[in-house]
């Protein structure tokens, strides 16, 4: 749940990406952060094949693919940690997927400076796009393939695994996210069970029928109007209540167990933002929601409700981080 609805990049605008722009755009750093060599060249695989890259000696990777599973070309950006090039190593991954309503691979990077946020950390992050598309395989579409469950996990996330030395084993996977973000990482890591030790959800949904099912019909509009071209990623005015259930982290409880959880919302949206107010509102209803249904599961989970509304707490995610690193297999 977004409140910078306006942003989002036309298709256009994102195809022309794909060119030498694309790796200016996403790599802008990429000078900044590399150092003597380059990185290993990676290989398309898994469904995906690489159109555009900036790869180099530094932390930050830059990819975009094409795939039957998106009709336009996505991207991600791979944050590889300090020394990478030389150590041999093999690491744990991070999988940080980002809001919705104009955010895309590159928001972490540009404008929440994870490259500072995770200097010296052994652990690779891996920031896909995701569009508006609320990390579901949608009902119906208007404007071609918009598969963003089967780009992550079918295609991606095995992708990763080929490529970079990460441990392909479910101690070796986190999973976080910011807003529409935070509810894909709890929708990943219940649905997809093996592949997730820990899931962080910084002020993302964690019950999607509360309320008349209000993030239903917020994921329906929203993927509408900025996705789908007018499809809807659970149907109208009939929802698809089989996937509804599938998705909604308060339906999948048993699937937290032996997991690290991770939650967070505000408690003080601004007064005067509309949007602010509704979106973490609903947010922090949602999760206690979702911390009681834990709790009385006897599932362990970390919470924090913290003053302020609906936006990344760069203090809250580096201690996120320090508890996935502490619950992840160490590099080595």
């Amino acid at each position: 749940m977004d409140s910078n609805l306006g942003s989002r990049p036309t298709i256009t605008r994102r195809r022309l990406l794909t060119g030498a722009a694309g790796a200016a755009a996403a790599g802008a750093f990429a000078g900044a952060l590399a150092g003597p060599g380059a990185a290993n060249a990676a290989g398309d695989g898994h469904g995906l094949r690489i159109v555009d890259r900036n790869e180099n000696g530094g932390r930050l990777q830059y990819y975009r693919f094409a795939t039957d599973a998106i009709e336009w070309d996505p991207a991600v950006n791979i944050l590889l940690p300090d020394g990478y090039h030389t150590s041999g190593k093999r690491y744990p991954v991070l999988y940080l997927l980002h809001g919705g309503g104009g955010p895309d691979f590159r928001t972490f990077h540009m404008q929440d400076n994870i490259v500072n946020l995770t200097a010296g950390r052994e652990v690779v992050v891996v920031m896909p796009d995701a569009s508006t598309g609320w990390y579901s395989n949608p009902v119906s579409t208007m404007s071609g393939p918009r598969n963003w469950e089967t780009f992550h996990i079918g295609q991606l996330l095995p992708w990763v695994e080929q490529n970079f030395r990460t441990f392909a084993e479910y101690d070796g996977r986190a999973v976080a996210g910011f807003s529409m973000g935070g509810f894909g990482a709890l929708k990943y890591a219940a649905k997809y069970y093996g592949h997730f030790c820990s899931v962080s959800s910084h002020s993302g949904p964690a019950s999607i029928r509360r309320d008349a099912g209000l993030i239903v019909h917020w994921a329906n509009a929203t993927s509408a109007a900025l996705d789908l071209g007018g499809g809807t990623v659970y149907g109208a005015p009939l929802w698809d209540e089989a996937r509804v259930s599938a998705d909604n982290p308060m339906e999948r409880i048993p699937s937290y167990y032996n997991k690290r959880v991770f939650l967070a919302a505000g408690t003080s949206p601004n007064p005067v933002d509309a949007f602010d107010i509704v979106h973490e509102t609903q947010v922090l209803a949602g999760q206690r929601e979702f911390r009681a249904a834990l709790g009385n599961a006897g599932i362990p989970h970390e919470w924090h409700e913290v003053p302020g509304g609906h936006y990344f707490r760069h203090e809250l995610f580096t201690q996120d981080l320090n508890g996935m690193l502490a619950r992840l297999r160490r590099a080595g």
